[in-house]
C-alpha cells in the first residue's frame, strides 16, 4: 500500500463511448431481469415445494404458515437474463469487452447462489456458509473485482490532486473479501420481514447505477464506469421482479440463495464502481466529490451494516454466538413500536432512499440545498417512526 500524489500528467487514459448517457439500455436491461424474475418465480415456487424448501415458523420468525424460499434463484437467472440482453446491445457490450467484472458476478452469484439454495433447503451451518462466501469473494477478486486506490485528505502538497491510497493486489483484494462477506452478512441478517431485502436490495442498486451513471457523465463515456451500472442495474431489476411475490403478505421467500446474492452483487458493483475512479477529474478543493465513493458506499450500505454490527455486539455481550438468532434486529423494533409489517418495511425503505440517493445527489450535485433536503427527510422519517410510541404514551396519560 503506498500513497501517489496525483496531478494532470498522472491520468489514466481510458477508451471512451460517444456523448450521451444509455439510460434507455440500461433501462431496457433491468426491465428484462425484472420480467425474467417475475415469470420465473413461480416456477421456483413450485420447485422449492417440491423438494421440501420451505420455512417453517419459528419462534423469532413474524410468519405464522410455511412459506417455500429459494426465491434467489429465480432471481440469479434474471440477471442472467438482463446481463445476456446487455451483451446484445452495442453500447453495453462495452462493460463485457473492456472488463471482466460482469463475468466474476455471474460466476460468483452462481456458486453464492448454489450455496443459500442448499442452506434453503439442509440448513447449512454458518461456519460452512462463511466458507462458501470467502470462495466467492475470491472468484471475484480472482477476476479483479478488488479496490486499486482511494484517495485520502493528506499528505499532498499545494500542486497536487491529493494523495491517492494505492492498493497492491493482495491488499485491495483482501479489502474486496471483507466487504463481500460483511454486505452478505449484512443482508442475510436484515431479510426478516416481506419485502424487506428485496426492497432494501433495489433502492442499493438503483442508486449505485445512478452514481455510476453520474461518473460516466463526469469522465466523458470512461468505459470502466459501465459494469457496475450494468451489474447494479441487472441487480434492480431482479429485486424489482421479485418483489410482487414476495412483498407482504410472501408467497415466497428468497431466502439465503436470495440475500447472500444481493449482498454479493452490492459489493461488487460498489468496488467496481469506487475503487478504481479516476481522480483526475476531480477539483482538488472539492473534498465532497474526492470522497463520494466512500459517501455513497457508506450510505447505500448504511442500514443493513447497522443492524448486522448491533446484533453482533448485542449477541457477544450476551455471550452468544455472533450468528446466534434473536427478535431485536431494526424490524422487530419497528413492530414493538406498533407499526404494521408493511409500514415497518415502508418506513425502512423510506429510510434507506433518503441516505443512499440523498448521498448520490450530494456527490453529483454538491449543492448545500441538498445535504440539508436530505437530513430533513431522515428527522422526517425518524418522527413518522416514533408516532404509534408517541400515540400510545398520550393515551396512558389520558387514561
Amino acid at each position: 500500500m503506498s500513497f501517489a500524489p496525483v496531478s494532470e500528467g498522472d491520468a489514466v487514459v481510458n477508451s471512451a463511448v460517444p456523448a450521451g448517457l444509455p439510460i434507455r439500455e440500461y433501462l431496457l436491461v433491468g426491465l428484462v431481469s425484472a420480467a425474467l424474475t417475475f415469470l420465473l418465480t413461480a416456477v421456483v415456487r413450485r420447485f422449492a415445494i417440491k423438494v421440501k424448501a420451505v420455512a417453517i415458523p419459528r419462534k423469532r420468525d413474524v410468519h405464522v404458515v410455511p412459506i417455500p424460499r429459494m426465491g434467489g434463484v429465480a432471481m440469479y437467472f434474471g440477471v442472467v437474463g438482463g446481463m445476456a440482453m446487455a451483451h446484445q446491445l452495442p453500447v453495453l457490450r462495452r462493460a463485457f469487452e473492456y472488463s471482466f467484472d460482469p463475468i466474476a458476478v455471474l460466476l460468483g452469484g452462481g456458486v453464492i447462489v448454489l450455496i443459500g439454495a442448499l442452506d434453503d433447503r439442509f440448513e447449512l451451518d454458518a461456519w460452512t456458509k462463511l466458507a462458501g462466501q470467502v470462495m466467492c469473494a475470491g472468484i471475484l477478486v480472482l477476476f479483479g473485482v478488488q479496490w486499486v486506490s482511494l484517495w485520502v485528505p493528506w499528505g499532498g502538497d499545494a500542486d497536487a490532486l491529493g494523495n491517492v491510497l494505492m492498493f497492491d493486489r493482495n491488499q485491495g483484494g483482501l479489502l474486496a473479501v471483507l466487504l463481500v462477506v460483511v454486505m452478505v452478512n449484512a443482508m442475510n441478517f436484515v431479510d426478516g420481514l416481506d419485502g424487506l431485502a428485496g426492497g432494501l436490495g433495489f433502492i442499493a442498486a438503483a442508486a449505485t447505477c445512478t452514481f455510476s451513471l453520474g461518473l460516466l457523465a463526469q469522465s466523458g463515456g470512461d468505459v470502466g464506469t459501465y459494469p457496475p451500472a450494468l451489474i447494479a442495474a441487472t441487480l434492480a431489476g431482479a429485486c424489482l421482479g421479485f418483489l410482487p411475490h414476495n412483498f407482504q403478505p410472501a408467497k415466497i421467500f428468497m431466502g439465503d440463495s436470495g440475500s447472500m446474492m444481493i449482498g454479493l452483487m452490492l459489493a461488487a458493483a460498489s468496488t467496481s464502481a469506487s475503487g478504481r475512479i479516476n481522480y483526475i477529474s476531480f477539483d482538488a478543493t472539492d473534498v465532497v466529490a474526492l470522497l463520494s465513493p466512500l459517501f455513497v458506499v457508506a450510505a447505500v450500505l448504511f442500514l443493513p451494516l447497522l443492524d448486522l454490527v448491533l446484533a453482533v455486539i448485542r449477541r457477544t455481550r450476551r455471550g452468544e454466538s455472533p450468528f446466534a438468532a434473536d427478535k431485536m434486529h431494526l424490524h422487530h423494533r419497528l413492530l414493538e413500536i406498533g407499526h404494521s409489517q408493511r409500514r415497518a418495511v415502508l418506513l425502512i425503505y423510506l429510510w434507506a432512499g433518503m441516505l443512499a440517493f440523498g448521498a448520490v445527489a450530494v456527490t453529483l450535485f454538491d449543492t448545500s440545498a441538498v445535504f440539508w433536503t436530505m437530513c430533513a427527510g431522515l428527522v422526517v422519517a425518524a418522527l413518522i417512526s416514533l408516532v404509534p410510541r408517541l400515540r400510545r404514551q398520550r393515551e396512558s396519560t389520558t387514561t
